[in-house]
């Protein structure tokens, strides 16, 4: 027996069709929705984590920043009294630093150099004075320059030629000079020889450890 389909199949199959792409293209669209809401909460939950790390942050940088203002204000209190400590200490080590100054340019002035005038500005001495030569001049300031730890950095200002009157008929000529010198403070100037000091004793001691050896006794 011939069966024959008179529906119109083609038209339901059709049909069929497009009622699955509609469900396709609806699970499709529904799941993007749902992909894209989780995306969307996912940076919305990292935004907001990130702006708590970042107020977070600002809170412990301003308190840092309190901190440090702190710090510098105690640094600059620290100098301050280190400063006053140190003006201090200059002080009571400069209460005999005249004393130096007197005793070490007797030390200094070599023979036939003398002193007419000597003016002393803050740590800057002024000396007027007289000597035999320019050679006399010279030596005076070598030693100011290189033989004693209270003068330092010793400038020439001047030096002229001038005669002396020995007697009525006998004139001498001389070398009349002014030289500039910085007193060093005393502090400093103990550095200095303590420096020399320490220096000076491995010689002393390997002198002395010779002189007393076996061999030097022999």
């Amino acid at each position: 027996m011939i069966l024959i389909n008179l529906l119109p199949h083609r038209e339901a199959a059709r049909k069929l069709r497009k009622e699955i792409f509609n469900i396709s293209w609806g699970a499709s669209a529904l799941l993007g929705g749902i992909i894209a809401g989780v995306v969307f909460l996912w940076y919305q939950a990292s935004i907001s984590a990130q702006q708590d790390n970042n107020a977070l942050l600002d809170t412990e940088i301003k308190k840092l920043e309190a901190q440090i203002k702190d710090i510098v204000g105690l640094e600059s209190e620290i100098a301050a009294l280190r400063a006053r400590q140190q003006a201090v200490e200059d002080l009571q080590s400069d209460r005999n630093l005249p004393v130096h100054l007197l005793t070490e340019i007797v030390n200094q002035l070599p023979d036939g150099v003398y002193i007419s005038k000597l003016i002393q500005q803050d740590q800057i001495v002024t000396l007027n004075g007289t000597a035999q030569s320019n050679e006399r001049v010279a030596e005076l300031f070598r030693n100011l320059a290189s033989n004693t730890p209270w003068f330092t950095k010793p400038e020439l200002v001047e030096i002229v030629s001038g005669t002396v009157a020995l007697s009525p008929k006998d004139q001498k000529r001389v070398s009349n000079f002014v030289i500039k010198v910085r007193l060093v403070r005393a502090s400093e100037a103990e550095k200095v020889i303590a420096k020399e000091l320490g220096a000076s004793a491995p010689a002393l001691a390997s002198s002395g450890l010779s002189a007393n050896s076996p061999a030097a006794g022999k």
